[in-house]
This record gives C-alpha cells, sequence and structure tokens, in this order.
C-alpha cells in the first residue's frame, strides 16, 4: 500500500499539523510505503517572501525528522526537487473542469477569510492532484477539510483513465475522525490563516502565552463543565489515553475545576512531551549540510517513481514524439 501526504511550510508547524497529519505519517512508516514531501509550492499561495518560504522548508523537514520520520524507511523530500509534478499538473489542468474547482470549499473559505484570489489559490486542487497521482498512491490521509480535494483528484484522475487507459491509481482519502479537525485557540481549525495555532518547538514562556489564550466559556470553577466543548479538553485529549481522558472528563463533570488549572496542566504536558524532540531538530539544523543530503536522496527516489508514471503520460498525450 502506497500511502502519501505533504505539508506546508508557510510558517511555524503547530499542533494540528502534528496531531492531524505529521504523527500519523510517522506511524505509516510501519504499516506501508510512505512518500511524505514538503509542499513548498503550494505554500506560495500563502508565502511571498522567498526568504522565510527558504527557511521554512528546511525547518519543516527538520522538524519531521527529529519527530520520527526515517528517510531510509520512507521517501521524504522537498515538493520543488520533483519538477515532473509541474508538468503533470499542466497535463491534468487539461482534464480539469472550471466547475470542479469552483465548487471547492476551501477556495471559497479562504476567500471569505479574506485572502486574496488569485490562480494559484483556485488551481491548488489541481497540483495536489499531481501530486498524488504521479506517485500513484493509494491512499492519502487529509483533514476533513481536505477531503473534497481528494474527491477531485478521484474525478480528473477518472476522467485521463477513460481517454487513455489505466494510467493512474484512484487514492482514497484516509480520515481519522478524532483528530481530522484539531481545534485552534478559538475554537476554529487550527491554523496559520487564522492565527489560533500552539506552535511546535517554542520556548516555555512563548507556549504558555498561547494556551493561556485558549477561549473558554464563563461557567464559575465550583460549577460542572462540559468538555465537549470545551477548548481545553478537545486539545488536551489527544496527549491522553482513554484512562486519561476518563479522568480529566470526571474531573470536568464534578466541577470545582477552574480553566486557568487545567490550561496550566496541558501547558506542562505539551512542553514535556516534545522536549526531546527539540533538541533532536536543533541539531538537524545546526548541520545544514547532511539535512539537504538527506533531502536530495529523498528528491531522487520521488523522481525515480514520478519518473515511471510520467513515460506513460507523455506517451498517450503525444509529448514523447
Amino acid at each position: 500500500m502506497r500511502i502519501l501526504s505533504g505539508i506546508q511550510p508557510s510558517g511555524s508547524l503547530h499542533l494540528g499539523n502534528y496531531f492531524g497529519m505529521m504523527k500519523k505519517m510517522i506511524d505509516y512508516q510501519e504499516q506501508g510505503e510512505l512518500f511524505c514531501f514538503i509542499a513548498n509550492y503550494h505554500a506560495m499561495t500563502s508565502v511571498s517572501d522567498g526568504k522565510s518560504l527558504a527557511k521554512g522548508t528546511l525547518e519543516a523537514a527538520a522538524n519531521f525528522l527529529a519527530l520520527g520520520m526515517d528517510p531510509e524507511r520512507s521517501t521524504f523530500w522537498v515538493q520543488s526537487d520533483v519538477p515532473e509534478v509541474q508538468e503533470l499538473a499542466w497535463f491534468l489542468s487539461n482534464f480539469t473542469p472550471m466547475g470542479l474547482l469552483e465548487r471547492c470549499h476551501s477556495y471559497k473559505d479562504k476567500i471569505a477569510k479574506g485572502i486574496a484570489a488569485n490562480h494559484g489559490l483556485f488551481a491548488y486542487p489541481v497540483l495536489m492532484s499531481a501530486d498524488i497521482l504521479i506517485f500513484n498512491s493509494d491512499k492519502v490521509p487529509v483533514g476533513k477539510d481536505q477531503k473534497q480535494h481528494v474527491e477531485v483528484t478521484r474525478d480528473i484522475a477518472a476522467k485521463v483513465n477513460n481517454e487513455y487507459g489505466e494510467i493512474f491509481t484512484l487514492p482514497e482519502p484516509d480520515i481519522d475522525d478524532d483528530v481530522a479537525t484539531v481545534p485552534g485557540l478559538d475554537g476554529q481549525k487550527m491554523s496559520k490563516s487564522y492565527g489560533n495555532t500552539i506552535d511546535l518547538f517554542q520556548n516555555e514562556k512563548q507556549l504558555r502565552k498561547q494556551i493561556m489564550r485558549i477561549v473558554t466559556d464563563p461557567t464559575p470553577v465550583e460549577d460542572p463543565k462540559d468538555p465537549d466543548t470545551c477548548n481545553v479538553f478537545q486539545i488536551y485529549r489527544l496527549f491522553l489515553d482513554k484512562e486519561q481522558q476518563d479522568a480529566l472528563r470526571q474531573r470536568y463533570l464534578a466541577g470545582g475545576l477552574g480553566y486557568g488549572d487545567v490550561k496550566q496542566e496541558l501547558f506542562e504536558t505539551v512542553r514535556d512531551y516534545f522536549t526531546p524532540f527539540t533538541e533532536r531538530r536543533n541539531a538537524i539544523l545546526e548541520d545544514k549540510e547532511t539535512l539537504h543530503k538527506t533531502l536530495e536522496m529523498g528528491a531522487q527516489k520521488a523522481r525515480y517513481a514520478a519518473s515511471k508514471v510520467m513515460r506513460k503520460v507523455r506517451k498517450k498525450a503525444g509529448i514523447a514524439y
């Protein structure tokens, strides 16, 4: 089973990235053939400063490696190091109905949030389709907000296959309902676009400040509280096993629990969880030469796999003549 997913290096990575995608991808190394990439072309829809994007790309790669990504057991690379993806994106554009893209919720939601409309943002699902199809991925772990994009990928792949024969595998979205949407400080989906994140790998003062900003309701300390509507509980539970979740739930329901106390506990839990990973990350970033070599090795593996699909595409489309 070939599993593929990518993550944008558009700013600091956060708990939503980790539980929604990164941890799952690292765990998948034990279950199948893992393809994982840093989606720096996708990040250009929100990052225009070149120095920031380059810095974020290396930091995102270092984060993954520190958290457990093994480049020997997986194919791990930077999106722009595999130019065949852009070539396939243009090919797929010619099989993508305008109406299919106009119906995409993510584009409409971002425009509604005030993000400037441009062709890159509009055509984002086509590039995502190229990322997935060029490796004939079987499974694509995504959050609920990205499920529609995998469905778009399947629609485009089906149109190509109907025209030229079975070139592409139709991918399946893989959504974990428990962590499909990690809430941010304001209760919306945790997202850099919304400025409501709890970032990975920051100092204790900044981490505590972010966690103390989590929005809670005005229920008095002495009264029972509903854990299912509490943003703090929904984030805290991600670090707990079932028995620990049940115990925390009972503390909420019993009354006498202050939100400030729970936030302090969450701060200490997040800090202690990521401390060993932080030390490893710092060491990786200090050795840039080895980091570059690791990413080059991953790009070579990815290009070898991508070239097999592109040979078929070029032949069928008449680009190879």
